[in-house]
């Protein structure tokens, strides 16, 4: 059955029509449009518009549709033009007249765009209670390697001396930044579009804040022909979700190098690596592999809703069908990511002797090196090359700045002493860098402390 077939005398073409049809993906918001549909025949019965009575018998045929299909007993069909065709149609054949007075003051442009926010609402609460989890992991890791040295890097070189809890707690704050957005995103959909009628809302007296109460929104929209086309809130959260799996990405790419031989930083347990058909000793990290992955599919959604949306006149345009698979799919995609990647990190063997060999190699201190001449009144430019010659030495002559005898530091600059070897060992590197945001290990258990807290106080996306 087609809702719009009283002006057309032929047939759609089977072709264009299987083009048409949506069901196959949108089918998925078949609770929501209950949902949705429930809500509008309760408040179209309390409102006069329709007979209580038979407002009362269609929600109660609704709730019982919606038993059916969860429960396997009703199966949606997969030629039904979309979801919303469908539940109407099948009300209509268990109803009768009464079925065909749910559509009352409702059009399918408001209908679905009501089902993706309710849908998505749900998206967003899964996700933030994913993220929540990961960010809880990397904090209660970083507390126990608060200590642990390592080097810390740029341009992918060993650069200055931090502890493993402080780089993870770096992957806490970006993930802490995408629970904010998530947050954000879901206050922003957080609207009912129904009463928004195919664009220019309806004669009928709706009480269209009754029905956003009923549905758990904060209230309803505000212009009609906006809450039809919009899909800002597809965009933003497409938009979450792809910085996200961004953050996952970069933090995969590290997994990935911290478990080569080349590194060794960390093992991965074997229920979250795989092995070769070939080689019998690999073990590759798969899942950080996919996850990489996995993030250009998400930047794709994105790219797919702004693309769809930016040449859009006012209002609802076909076009606009192509939201539900880009962002069902973006959904998706961290979904399944963060259910594997949490695990994964959560069971991760940390190996912080291997850690604090490498620290121990790069001259990582070299800064602090610098730093100990301009505590003794040196200019930093000059303590800075100063420091550079020392290393050139020291590569040329095989050894490192702690092997180096004071005879030869005294060679460089007389402003040395003995006291330069306290000052550029890694501990008192890493310990000394108390400032705000710094590696010190007190530093690091604090602000775990910190997101941790923030967390709990934070530990819906409601709140």
């Amino acid at each position: 059955m087609k809702l719009w077939t009283g002006r057309f005398h032929k047939e759609l073409d089977q072709v264009t029509n299987d083009f048409n049809s949506s069901i196959s993906f949108d089918s998925r918001m078949a609770q929501e449009d209950i949902e949705g549909s429930i809500a509008h025949a309760t408040m179209l019965g309390e409102c006069g518009i329709i007979d209580p009575a038979e407002a009362e018998k269609i929600c109660k045929e609704l709730e019982q549709i919606g038993k059916e299909l969860q429960d396997g007993t009703l199966e949606i069909d997969p030629q039904a033009e979309d979801i919303h065709t469908f539940m109407e149609g099948e009300l209509t054949a268990r109803l009768g007249d009464a079925g065909k007075r749910l559509h009352t003051a409702r059009s399918r442009n408001d209908q679905v765009a009501l089902d993706v926010r309710l849908y998505l609402k749900k998206q967003c609460e899964t996700l933030y209670g994913q993220l929540h989890g990961l960010v809880k992991v990397l904090c209660e890791k970083a507390q126990q390697y608060s200590g642990a040295v390592m080097p810390g890097y740029t341009h992918l070189q060993r650069a200055q001396p931090i502890t493993f809890g402080h780089h993870l707690l770096a992957y806490g704050e970006m993930f802490s930044r995408d629970l904010s957005r998530l947050k954000d995103a879901w206050n922003r959909m957080n609207v009912c579009p129904l009463g928004s009628g195919a664009l220019a809302g309806t004669t009928y007296p709706l009480n269209r804040f009754r029905t956003a109460e009923l549905l758990g929104f904060s209230g309803p929209t505000h212009n009609s022909l906006d809450g039809v086309s919009d899909r800002d809130f597809c965009m933003e959260l497409a938009s979450d979700i792809a910085i996200a799996m961004v953050h996952l990405s970069r933090f995969s790419e590290e997994i990935i190098l911290w478990c080569s031989w080349e590194f060794k930083f960390i093992e991965l347990d074997d229920a979250f690596s795989t092995g070769s058909s070939i080689m019998p000793q690999k073990k590759n990290p798969d899942i950080a592999e996919l996850v990489r992955g996995k993030t250009g599919r998400a930047i794709g959604d994105l790219t797919t809703l702004l693309t769809m949306m930016k040449g859009l006149p006012l209002a609802y345009n076909k076009d606009m069908q192509e939201d539900k698979e880009a962002i069902f799919d973006a959904c998706d995609t961290l979904h399944m990511c963060l259910t594997a990647f949490v695990p994964m990190v959560e069971t991760m063997r940390v190996l912080p002797e291997n850690m604090r060999k490498a620290a121990a190699k790069g001259f990582i201190n070299a800064t602090d090196c610098a730093d100990y001449l301009v505590g003794k009144g040196l200019p930093f430019r000059d303590a800075y090359k100063i420091t550079g010659s020392l290393v050139a030495y020291c590569m040329e002559h095989s050894k490192t700045l702690e092997t180096l005898s004071l005879e030869e530091y005294q060679a460089h600059h007389l402003l040395f002493d003995s006291d330069v070897y306290e000052a550029i060992s890694l501990e008192r590197c890493v310990n000394g860098r108390k400032v705000l945001g710094g590696p010190a290990p007190e530093n690091v258990s604090g602000e775990a402390q910190r997101l941790l807290k923030e967390l709990e106080a934070n530990s819906s996306i409601h709140n």
